[in-house]
C-alpha cells in the first residue's frame, strides 16, 4: 500500500467515525488528558450556541470566557474520572451566557482504545431542565390533589358522624347524609382553588338544586367570601332549605321562601346580613328542643365570628344571619 492509499485510507475512516459521532442527537465531546477539546458533535455545538472553532484545543473550563469553569464539573473531571472507569447521570446546573440556567446530567467515560492505554475523554451532556421543571409541577399537583382529597374526605366524615341518626330511618339517614355532600362537592365547584367566591353564586348553588324556584334570591350588594367560608355558609342555607322543606313553607305547595342580603357597619365592622324570610307556610310553633340543622347554623355563625337568630313567627320561619367579611 502506498502512502497516498493510506492517507486516503485513514481520511475516510476519520470522515467516518466523525459522521457518526455528527449522527448522535445528544451534546458530545472529545477532551485529551488536560481537558482540552479535542472533537464536539453538531448537537454540542448547537445546545450551547458555540463555534467549533472557538472551543477545538481550548480547555473545556475556559470556554465562553470561563463561563465553563463550573465547580462540579472540575470536580466530575479532575477526582472522580481517574478512580473509575466511568461516571453515569452526574447532575450539574449552571447559568450559561447564551442558553442561561440549564441543568445537564454528565456521562463521562475513558475512550475505548486497542491497546487500553486511551487517555481521552468522551462527555455527552444531557439536557433534563424541562423534565425536571415538569416533574416539579407533577409533584407539586399531586401533593395539591392529596391535600385536597384528605380535606374532602375530612368534611365527608364529620358530615356523616354529625348526621343526626335518631328517629331517622336508614333511608331518611341516606338521603340527609347523601344531600349534605351533594352540597359539600357543589361548594367545591363554586371557588376551585380561587381566594374567594361570589356571594350570590353561592346561595343560588346552595338553595336552588334543593329548594327549587321556590326560593327568590334578592340581590342584594356585591359581594365576595373568602374560599374557608364557602362550605360552611352553603351549609347552612342548604340546612334552612332542608328544614323548610320538612317542616316550613316549602313542605307545601303554595309556600315561598325569601332570602335577601345588605351589608352593614357594626362596632368597626363590616358585616354581611342574610334575611331568609318564609311565607305562605304552615303555621310555625318554637321547636320542643333544638334539632341538628339549628345547632348546625347557630354553631357554624358562631364559629365565622357572627351570629344566627331564627325567629319562629306564626306566619313563618325568619332567620338573620350576620358574618363579618
Amino acid at each position: 500500500m502506498i502512502l497516498e492509499d493510506l492517507y486516503r485510507l485513514l481520511r475516510a475512516g476519520h470522515v467516518q467515525a466523525q459522521g457518526i459521532v455528527d449522527t448522535l442527537t445528544q451534546p458530545l465531546v472529545v477532551l485529551d488528558q488536560v481537558f482540552c477539546v479535542t472533537n464536539a458533535n453538531n448537537a454540542f455545538i448547537d445546545a450551547f450556541k458555540v463555534d467549533r472553532d472557538d472551543i477545538l484545543g481550548r480547555s473545556l473550563f475556559s470556554l465562553g470566557n470561563g463561563e465553563w469553569d463550573i465547580v462540579d464539573l472540575r470536580t466530575l473531571m479532575a477526582e472522580i474520572i481517574p478512580k473509575t472507569a466511568a461516571v453515569v447521570g452526574y447532575e450539574v446546573t449552571h447559568n450559561f451566557q447564551t442558553i442561561g440556567k440549564r441543568t445537564f446530567l454528565v456521562d463521562a467515560r475513558r475512550l475505548v482504545h486497542p491497546d487500553n492505554n486511551s487517555t481521552s475523554i468522551l462527555v455527552v451532556f444531557e439536557d433534563v431542565t424541562e423534565s425536571n421543571r415538569e416533574r416539579a409541577e407533577s409533584d407539586i399537583i399531586l401533593a395539591e390533589t392529596r391535600h385536597r382529597m384528605k380535606n374532602l374526605f375530612s368534611v365527608i366524615r364529620a358530615l356523616a358522624m354529625q348526621t343526626q341518626t335518631e328517629g331517622y330511618t336508614a333511608k331518611e339517614y341516606r338521603d340527609a347524609f347523601l344531600g349534605r355532600i351533594d352540597l359539600a362537592l357543589r361548594a367545591q365547584e363554586i371557588a376551585p382553588g380561587e381566594a374567594s367566591a361570589d356571594l350570590s353564586a353561592l346561595l343560588d348553588a346552595a338553595v336552588t338544586a334543593t329548594g327549587g324556584n321556590r326560593i327568590h334570591i334578592e340581590a342584594g350588594p356585591s359581594t365576595t367570601l373568602p374560599s374557608s367560608k364557602v362550605l360552611p355558609v352553603s351549609m347552612m342555607f342548604h340546612e334552612l332549605t332542608t328544614n323548610a322543606l320538612k317542616y316550613g313553607a316549602l313542605s307545601v305547595p303554595e309556600g315561598r321562601v325569601r332570602l335577601s342580603w345588605r351589608i352593614e357597619e357594626s362596632d368597626g365592622l363590616t358585616m354581611l346580613v342574610c334575611e331568609w324570610r318564609e311565607e305562605h307556610g304552615p303555621t310555625v310553633r318554637p321547636p320542643v328542643h333544638r334539632g341538628y340543622g339549628t345547632e348546625l347554623i347557630t354553631a357554624t355563625a358562631k364559629h365565622l365570628g357572627g351570629s344566627a337568630e331564627q325567629r319562629f313567627d306564626a306566619r313563618g320561619l325568619i332567620a338573620n344571619i350576620k358574618l363579618p367579611i
